[in-house]
């Protein structure tokens, strides 16, 4: 005789049993795997968890591809916020190894090359704020310092964009011949350099404030017009919530 509520299938695990593993992926329906959906639908019908199951394509022991992508989402907060790991941050969830971790870096550079990539039509580099705007994608993960000179023509639309110098966390050198090097080889009239802060706080040390100076003077001696020296950090990080300090607005150049 069956108890209220029972089913009769004694081997049928409780709905709710936190002690009962999730469902391989094998066992849903069909039409609910992500790859048929993919295949029926198109990529722009999956949710970020299953475009991450098809990229991890496999769990681990108890746990489903997909329950491992949605706790690399839950962990990461986004997928624009897993743009800015590392192979460690990957390797530390279950489920993801050596390979995996591998292969999602790949693919997160892949998609930071792509947002950086030129575009069609060259863009007007003219205001410290747009400056910002187009270096993002160069900008996210970077832990160490780097400077570059941005090739202008006349009317400050980008010829080059070029990396100088890429130094330690806490410093990068750079010399003005490096940077009018550039902008000669380029033929540009004019340039404007940037570099970042990884702290994102992109108020001036006085290291920069002293190569800024030496810039501009290297600038009158060949002729090209040193248009600005953006430093790039963050909003979040900056007192001011701009997320730059641009030498022009503050009247050293």
């Amino acid at each position: 005789m069956l108890r209220p509520g029972a089913t009769g299938d004694s081997t049928k695990a409780p709905m709710n049993d936190p002690c009962q593993p999730p469902p391989r992926l094998r066992d849903l329906a069909v039409s609910e795997r992500p790859q048929e959906r993919l295949e029926r639908l198109g990529a722009t019908a999956l949710s970020d968890t299953e475009l991450l199951a098809m990229l991890l394509r496999s769990g681990s022991r108890g746990m489903n591809v997909l329950t491992v992508a949605q706790q690399l989402l839950t962990k990461a907060g986004s997928l624009a916020d897993l743009v800015l790991w590392q192979d460690t941050d990957f390797r530390q969830l279950k489920g993801i190894g050596r390979v995996k971790a591998a292969q999602l870096i790949t693919v997160m550079e892949i998609a930071r090359r792509v947002l950086a990539s030129e575009r069609d039509t060259a863009p007007i580099l003219n205001r410290p704020q747009l400056v910002l705007e187009h270096f993002q994608p160069l900008l996210a993960g970077l832990t160490v310092e780097k400077f570059w000179v941005v090739c202008l023509n006349r009317k400050n639309r980008l010829l080059k964009l070029v990396e100088i110098t890429s130094g330690t966390a806490t410093s990068s050198l750079v010399h003005p011949r490096e940077v009018f090097r550039e902008a000669i080889r380029h033929g540009a009239t004019a340039v404007l350099c940037a570099h970042n802060h990884p702290s994102g706080d992109p108020a001036p040390s006085a290291a920069d404030i002293q190569v800024t100076r030496q810039l501009r003077e290297a600038a009158k001696t060949v002729d090209i017009d040193l248009t600005d020296h953006v430093i790039l950090g963050r909003p979040a990080a900056d007192p001011r919530g701009l997320g730059y300090y641009s030498f022009r607005e503050t009247g050293m150049l």
